[in-house]
């Protein structure tokens, strides 16, 4: 494919503005509000600009947009610096924050006031956008907009020293009240707002609104293609305005791309919100959403993720992705690159009566068959393992070819052992699987050549390590759909998490640390939890399970 052809549309912009010298560098930016959690979507959002800065040798901002003190907190700035890092989008020293050129954009007003391009206004809100009026019939105009420069002056002055209460005075800029575009209607500027901000405390008590801070923002820090999503195309008129009015020698461009929609998940801050409120999850880094923290913890790796926003792609148009894209995506990074471990997760005892009580081997298991760099480990055999339950049935259906009273079977790189019954407590559960084992099959092949059909793995039981493991399904109920239609509520599954107790592990995983994944043989790819994991007390995670019906589009 020719390289012209395969590049995007913001490439070709970018491409278009450097020939012509409109901007002789590239420099971009990611500008997050803190008030809550980054998700999926914000890491095409994150990855786009890093990415775009790196191929043109510019330079990535990380700037926190908190010009709205009411819900932004802290805890975000740090959640959200940690996602942006574990990405991989290096910011180096260019870490900012909106809030930190509120002197700026005060005088920003000021000047716009002087120019004769803002008013203070008495209407209160509701006011506003009944003067407004609508798609099909022009605005009105704010019976404040004929004050002088000088009354306007002396009130934006009040405005900032207190004088006024929250929502008794407006600063708006004068545009144009017939504009077919809503958002040029004389779009409020300033607000009054007497709220403690997470960065400069109560110096404030009026704020900016993000439509007239963001293109300061950007034309202050040197921004040449500021990216953003689709739902601002229509305020890119007022973006161009305010850099325009305020005659900043080297103006940004505003760009704008498709949102990464996924199938059947949460994302809308309000409703994690309330699930963490309710206790449904466990906090907004739990691993059944798609937030980065919460992929994080379920064992996603940047690369896995990094590929699923290449295989998005960068468009125009509007699209969901199929939420079994993303686990594709995960399989592909780590079915070569992690050992291949095992792992009981419904354990019962398998006894091998006729091998020598008290012996011990060392069996030499390759950690990958897909990567024989991986090497190879010692897995531990003995005369007591444990199974599957599942692995064993008393009266099998057809094509059953594991464990049956006397069916013969191989463990996983070990023996050939065939069943002779099995033990049960007084409610009729299996406690325990017996079967004898043929000394001269070590490796799992018989010299006689003879064949099984059935191959299980096992947990030698003096060596096995006790662990938590946590299975999970989606959060909602894809049937249903994400949201109740009549209320808006969530559609949750009931049966999103499962916990599996007592579970049987291979002693190579006892010194596991958190975020460390492996692939448990059968059962998936699974990560040590970072929250609740201990030395003492192993908890996993299923990250993905080992096959899926989802084939990448070509």
């Amino acid at each position: 494919m020719d390289e012209k052809e395969s590049r995007n549309f913001i490439e070709n912009i970018i491409d278009k503005d450097l020939s012509e010298g409109v901007y002789d560098t590239v420099h971009t930016r990611f500008p997050p509000e803190p008030n809550g959690y980054l998700h999926i979507g914000h890491a095409k959002s994150i990855l786009l600009n890093y990415g775009l800065a790196k191929e043109y040798g510019g330079k990535f901002n990380l700037r926190f947009d908190d010009t709205n003190p009411t819900k932004e907190k802290t805890e975000f700035v740090e959640s959200i610096k940690a996602d942006v890092k574990w990405l991989g989008a290096d910011f180096e020293d260019r870490l900012f924050f909106a809030s930190d050129y509120f002197d700026q954009m005060y005088e920003a007003a000021v000047k716009l006031i002087k120019k004769g391009k803002a008013y203070v206004s008495d209407l209160t809100a509701d006011e506003i956008k009944e003067y407004r009026g609508s798609l099909t019939e022009p605005g009105r105009d704010d019976p404040s907009q004929n004050r002088s420069v000088e009354e306007n002056l002396a009130l934006f002055e009040d405005m900032k020293a207190g004088k006024f209460s929250d929502g008794e005075k407006v600063l708006r800029a004068r545009i144009d009240m017939a504009s077919p575009n809503m958002n040029m209607r004389d779009p409020v500027i300033y607000r009054v707002a007497h709220m403690s901000h997470h960065n400069t405390g109560d110096k404030w008590c009026i704020y900016p609104m993000y439509d007239f801070a963001h293109p300061i923002e950007d034309a202050i820090e040197g921004v040449t293609h500021s990216i953003c999503t689709l739902e601002f195309e229509d305020h890119r008129p007022l973006y161009d305005w305010v850099v325009r009015e305020l005659e900043y020698p080297h103006p940004p461009k505003q760009i704008e791309f498709a949102k990464l929609y996924l199938t059947n998940v949460v994302t809308g801050k309000r409703y994690i919100k309330k699930l963490v409120e309710d206790g449904i999850v466990d906090g907004w880094d739990d691993p059944r959403l798609v937030s980065i923290a919460a992929l994080r913890r379920r064992g996603f790796t940047p690369e896995s993720i990094k590929r699923f926003v290449e295989l998005c792609g960068v468009s125009k148009a509007n699209a969901s992705v199929d939420y079994a894209m993303l686990e594709y995506c995960i399989r592909e990074d780590l079915k070569t690159t992690r050992p291949r471990v095992m792992a009981i997760l419904d354990p019962v005892k398998l006894i091998i009566d006729n091998y020598p009580e008290g012996q011990r081997e060392e069996l030499a298991v390759p950690n990958n068959l897909d990567n024989e760099e991986l090497g190879s480990r010692k897995v531990p055999f003995g005369r007591d393992l444990y199974i599957e339950r599942e692995d064993f049935m008393e009266e099998p259906p057809k094509k059953y070819f594991r464990m049956f009273p006397g069916n013969e079977v191989r463990l996983m790189n070990a023996y050939l052992v065939k069943c002779t019954g099995c033990v049960k407590d007084a409610d009729g559960n299996i406690t325990e699987v017996h079967c004898t084992y043929d000394p001269e099959t070590r490796g799992g092949n018989a010299p006689d050549g003879r064949k099984v059909k059935g191959t299980i793995h096992f947990v030698n039981a003096a060596d096995a390590v006790d662990a938590e493991v946590r299975l999970f399904e989606n959060l909602v109920d894809e049937e249903k759909g994400v949201y109740n239609k009549e209320d808006g509520s969530l559609n949750l599954n009931p049966d999103s998490l499962k916990v599996c107790k007592g579970c049987k592990l291979e002693p190579s995983l006892k010194s596991a640390k958190a975020y460390e994944s492996f692939q448990f043989v059968r059962n998936g790819f699974f990560c040590v939890d970072a929250k609740d994991s201990r030395e003492d007390a192993l908890v996993f995670n299923r990250i993905v399970s080992l096959k899926s019906s989802f084939v990448l589009p070509k």
